[in-house]
């Protein structure tokens, strides 16, 4: 199986890290890997699934940076999903190794000029925000001496094959009108229902949830929710736009408990690359989407605390 490799390179300014975060994702899926969907399960791979967390912290990394890390962890061999700040890995009372190559993560988002704000001010107009992206680097603990060893512990990935609890509880929490049965999944935005086939219908009873979980992304775009776009037609660019955050939601989601992430629509990655091709923020807006509503499914939890993210989608 192809390695993603989405690695921002040091130094570059804003512009340039959407350009080349954008033009990696392209070559992963040219390349036939997708890279909300890693090799999990193979030998190849130590870590255990999980969503890539700030040791020091606690917060959860999102949007983009999970696509970033999750392609560290598993292109380079990390054993955990654990990452911290050369800083913060001191104030621990470790350090890190010499010699050792941090991975680049970013944080997107706007501010307001003081001499906008005052002119907005003076005319009774909005102030215009400008977006930025700011880059700073990490360090997986396995790249570190002298940290406390409960810091790097993550939950082993659930059993393949089987139907979860926890999953079939999140989805009857949600409160969502999942009905079961026919022969495919969707959702409708003018009902607002979710359709799932019956789990029989699945080679294994895993992929209900799987697909469950993506048709509960699109069911969080609804205006009374998290108020996406999603009525774009089958084949246009609005379409593929949405489609693309409902498969990193339904992954992001998926890790979150301990399923292996699939790829549901992979006939429409020719489509994401359109996309991608046509707008190098496109990415960066889609996992910031796609985190705000696997956090929005994630929060009928009844062990969900009030989410933290990581970054912000760049407007």
């Amino acid at each position: 199986m192809a390695r993603c490799a989405i690695q921002p390179a040091p130094g570059a300014d804003r512009t340039s890290l959407y350009a080349e975060i954008t033009a990696r994702i392209i070559a992963d899926l040219e390349a036939g890997c997708v890279p909300w969907v890693q090799p999990w399960g193979t030998a190849a791979v130590k870590a255990p699934l999980a969503i890539p967390t700030n040791a020091a912290t606690g917060r959860r990394y999102s949007g983009i940076n999970l696509l970033i890390l999750w392609s560290a962890v598993t292109g380079r061999g990390f054993s955990g999903q654990s990452w911290l700040t050369f800083r913060q890995a001191r104030a621990l009372g470790g350090s890190v190794r010499r010699g050792e190559h941090g991975t680049t993560v970013v944080y997107a988002h706007r501010f307001v000029p003081a001499d906008g704000r005052r002119r907005a001010e003076r005319d009774g107009d909005q102030p215009g925000a400008i977006p930025f992206l700011k880059r700073f680097t990490v360090f997986n603990t396995d790249q570190c001496d002298g940290l406390p060893e409960s810091l790097a512990i993550t939950a082993r990935p659930q059993a393949e094959g089987r139907i979860l609890p926890q999953a079939e509880a999140l989805i009857a929490a949600t409160g969502a009108d999942l009905r079961i049965g026919g022969g495919r999944a969707f959702y409708s935005p003018s009902l607002d229902i979710v359709q799932v086939p019956l789990p029989e219908a699945f080679g294994e009873p895993i992929n209900w949830h799987r697909t469950a979980f993506h048709e509960l992304g699109h069911w969080t775009g609804h205006p009374s929710r998290l108020a996406r776009d999603v009525s774009g037609r089958f084949a246009s660019s609005a379409y593929a736009r949405e489609e693309l955050v409902a498969e990193m939601a339904g992954a992001f989601v998926c890790a979150a408990l301990g399923i292996v992430p699939t790829v549901r629509h992979a006939d429409y990655i020719g489509a994401w690359m359109e996309v991608l091709r046509e707008d190098d923020r496109a990415i960066v807006r889609a996992a910031s989407a796609a985190s705000k509503a696997a956090d929005f499914l994630l929060a009928f939890r009844p062990e969900a605390g009030e989410p933290e993210l990581a970054d912000a989608e760049p407007r």
